[in-house]
């Protein structure tokens, strides 16, 4: 569905996201955690940009999401709001800075939105973190829920396969999603859960469902940046597209340099002072 030229260049709120599920705009979002990406990514018209703890893996080389920090994510989310004019920015609160104490949670979340300048965070969880959503939302500050495969819980889960392919598990989501709802989040993103069930949580919410191998069912799409440009070697599940193919790209440039190098071909008289 297109939209006039205006509205491509309105700036992206909470607000505009449930105008545009209300008329069957799709929503487009992709992870960033630089200034240049964000800038590209923004420039190229993406209507979310989520500062993912993913940071931990791509970024930092990490195995999983967990070690990545509080101060490491406000760093990352403030180089990508200096890039950022017309997405909204969308902030993953890290595993260990809202478990548990909603006290904590509402410090998490107020340090990321004055330190970083973004507009929502994200968290994982459903009833279990209610308490710590709930006390972020009377602050003022925007959240996005996370249900399915929930990666900061990868240790509890013990891999990485679909979720909610029982009954029970796929009751407990469709609650939490409602309840998520219900208590005042803007959207929710669902990863990795069979095509028709979250076809059913997008058709009953009025929020945004967002999803990430969740089938074409849901209100948008997001993908890790590093991911769909193909820069991450051996990362290909069913769910991923991939639209260029940058890590070839950028090692074939490299063996050019190297090559002009040790041949002694650059800099050339017309690339020196």
């Amino acid at each position: 569905m297109s939209t006039n030229t205006t509205d491509n260049v309105r700036k992206v709120t909470t607000s505009r996201l449930v105008e545009m599920k209300a008329r069957g705009e799709k929503i487009s979002m992709l992870t960033a955690y630089d200034y240049t990406m964000a800038k590209l990514i923004d420039r190229a018209g993406i209507d979310v940009i989520l500062v993912g703890d993913s940071a931990s893996n791509v970024m930092a080389g990490n195995i999983t999401t967990l070690p990545i920090t509080l101060d490491q994510m406000i760093y990352h989310a403030k180089s990508v709001m200096k890039g950022t004019r017309r997405a909204l920015v969308v902030v993953d609160l890290p595993f260990g800075s809202y478990q548990g104490n909603s006290k904590e949670a509402l410090a998490s979340a107020i340090r990321i939105m004055k330190e970083s300048h973004a507009e929502a965070v994200k968290m994982e969880g459903g009833a279990e973190i209610r308490e710590s959503i709930e006390r972020i939302l009377c602050a003022g500050i925007p959240v996005m829920g996370h249900l399915g495969l929930t990666p900061q819980s990868i240790n509890k889960f013990g891999t990485y396969n679909v979720r909610a392919r029982e009954k029970d598990e796929a009751e407990k989501l469709v609650s939490d999603a409602r309840m998520l709802e219900q208590i005042g989040c803007f959207a929710i993103v669902l990863e990795k859960i069979p095509a028709e069930l979250a076809r059913q949580v997008a058709g009953s919410l009025t929020i945004p469902v967002i999803g990430i191998g969740a089938g074409g069912g849901t209100d948008g799409q997001v993908l890790v940046m590093h991911d769909m440009l193909g820069m991450n070697d051996g990362f290909s599940p069913r769910f991923l597209r991939k639209y260029a193919n940058i890590g070839e790209v950028v090692n074939n440039a490299v063996g050019r340099y190297i090559e002009d190098v040790k041949s002694g071909d650059f800099p050339t008289v017309e690339e020196s002072y």
